[in-house]
C-alpha cells in the first residue's frame, strides 16, 4: 500500500494541526495514521492540552478530508519518560474515549502491548536512548497497524 510519511522529529501534536494543511490533506488519503503527544506531554503539556490538540487535528482531518479514517497511534510506554507514565495514560484515556464517539476515528492501544509482566516498559524495544523504538519495538506496532489499514 502507498504510504506518505510526513513525521518530523521533535514534532508536538500542535505541529500536525498547524501543518494539517501541507503534510496531510493536499494528498487526499483514505487513513490518516496519527502518533504524536509524547513531546508535549514531557515539555510539560497537560493530558488536557494533547486531548484539546487532538480534537483540533480530528477536526482539520474530518473537514479537509470527510470520508478519510483517522487512526491515532497511543502515546507509548517509553523508559526514559516513565516518569511521566501518569500524564500518557491521562492522554491516552480522553484520546481513546473520544475516538469511541467518531465513526471515522480509531485509537491503536499499543501501550499495552509494550509492558513487561510488571507493567513497565520493555526496554529490549528501544535504542540506547530509551526514547525511540528499534525494529523490535516497530514490530509490535507494524502488526496492530496492518489490519486496520485494510479497505
Amino acid at each position: 500500500m502507498p504510504v506518505i510519511s510526513r513525521g518530523f522529529g521533535g514534532s508536538e501534536l500542535t505541529d500536525s494541526v498547524f501543518y494539517a494543511d501541507r503534510i496531510a490533506i493536499p494528498y487526499h488519503p483514505r487513513i490518516v495514521v496519527l502518533y504524536a503527544g509524547d513531546n508535549d506531554l514531557f515539555a510539560g503539556k497537560t493530558p488536557e492540552i494533547v486531548f484539546a490538540d487532538f480534537k483540533a487535528f480530528a477536526a482539520k482531518i474530518h473537514t479537509g478530508l470527510p470520508e478519510a479514517r483517522l487512526i491515532y497511534i497511543a502515546i507509548k510506554p517509553s523508559p526514559s519518560r516513565w516518569k511521566i507514565r501518569e500524564q500518557i495514560v491521562r492522554a491516552n484515556a480522553l484520546i481513546a474515549a473520544e475516538c469511541t464517539k467518531d465513526s471515522h476515528a480509531i485509537f491503536l492501544d499499543v501501550y499495552a502491548a509494550m509492558l513487561d509482566a510488571k507493567g513497565e516498559p520493555r526496554p529490549e524495544l528501544f535504542v540506547a536512548d530509551m526514547l525511540h523504538m528499534n525494529g523490535q519495538g516497530y514490530a509490535i506496532w507494524t502488526r496492530l497497524l496492518a489490519p486496520l489499514l485494510k479497505p
